[in-house]
């Protein structure tokens, strides 16, 4: 049997998960994921339910401690989360003897793996990421993966950072090439991993251009009673494409999920990128801005505004998205990542045992 892959799935948000689950779908060796999955079944065939290290449900990241190692973002001392959760982690590496440890993402996760003896490839998320503990992160792995075109990679990473990146590019679907037709909506996107969004403005935003219906997808605040006719709140759905695929204008974050699936279908875009850590969905908001791929609103426009905003999305050349999306993507970063691990163990040796 050749030697497992592990991936280290975080918590924030679905993105994460969702890449892991595509990945080990499509890796030519067995792959456990792993992380804290609150006792749902990931729907993958090996797991690793880990305990919750966080102090708080919405700390983050950081423990803000004073005497914190400079190469950590999050070493609270006393935490019994923490504790089992690195136990887990050991006590799976000794077991399985993994050629390679996937860290999508976690500074902490990728030094213990170093410890361990265990090679790492660490995804880089976009944003400002020249702070000490991820640098010492991206020093310690194998490779880095940017599950981003090379496009959208921000200006402020060092040069030996970008060298040894791989840019895989939107792990989504295939572009589409049989587009549906469009019926003049606005589609509003909200993920798992923001606060969602307030029906006061959506109904504000949808009075202001009434022209256009707008179908709103995902969490929101209020109860919508004062909605407009043009105004549709239909809370989480089970196919966010259906709306994506009809949509004429696509409004939401800065997240990798919802960009791929626009990019995919070659969507006319406004990004409004929610509060991250580092910059990360600012970053990715400016680069399709910059590319004349999306229009840039940092903040939820006042009503008055709101008719601008569409007509700028309206105007944009919905290719320049779509060029963004290539097709095999998912398969071609299977195959890279098979390639690695095929060079760290190249004999394919079974798995040892620790006596």
């Amino acid at each position: 049997m050749r030697r497992p892959i592990g991936y280290y799935v975080h918590h924030q948000g679905a993105g994460h998960l969702a890449r892991a689950r595509l990945l080990a779908e499509a890796l030519d060796r067995p792959c456990t994921l792993m992380g804290t999955f609150a006792g749902a079944d990931p729907c993958v065939p090996s797991f690793l339910d880990l305990p919750d290290d966080r102090i708080t449900a919405d700390f983050d990241g950081c423990d803000h401690a004073a005497d914190r190692p400079l190469a950590l973002h999050y070493a609270p001392l006393g935490v019994d989360g923490l504790r089992a959760r690195m136990a887990g982690i050991a006590a799976w590496a000794a077991q399985a003897d993994p050629v390679l440890l996937i860290v999508d993402v976690s500074v902490e996760v990728a030094l213990f793996a170093r410890l361990l003896s265990v090679p790492t490839l660490v995804v880089r998320l976009a944003g400002d990421r020249t702070d000490p503990p991820h640098l010492e992160a991206f020093r310690s792995a194998e490779r880095l993966l940017a599950f981003f075109p090379q496009a959208l990679d921000g200006a402020a990473n060092p040069d030996w950072v970008r060298a040894k990146t791989d840019h895989l590019g939107f792990l989504a679907a295939d572009p589409v090439t049989h587009r549906a037709e469009e019926d003049g909506s606005i589609v509003v996107v909200y993920g798992r991993g923001g606060v969602g969004g307030s029906a006061s403005d959506l109904a504000a935003a949808a009075r202001a251009t009434p022209e256009r219906t707008w179908h709103v997808v995902g969490p929101v605040t209020g109860d919508g009673a004062d909605a407009p006719t043009n105004l549709r709140l239909h809370g989480w759905v089970s196919d966010v494409g259906a709306f994506l695929d009809r949509a004429t204008l696509v409004i939401g974050a800065g997240g990798d999920g919802l960009v791929s699936s626009v990019a995919a279908r070659a969507k006319r875009f406004v990004c409004l990128p929610e509060a991250r850590a580092f910059d990360e969905q600012a970053t990715t908001a400016r680069a399709l801005a910059a590319l004349g791929a999306a229009i840039h609103c940092p903040d939820w426009p006042a009503p008055e505004a709101w008719p601008g905003v569409v007509r700028a999305g309206l105007a944009l050349d919905p290719e320049r998205i779509g060029s963004l999306a290539r097709t095999g993507s998912v398969g071609r970063a299977a195959r890279h990542i098979g390639d690695l691990a095929d060079r760290l163990d190249p004999r394919g040796r079974a798995p040892s045992r620790v006596p």
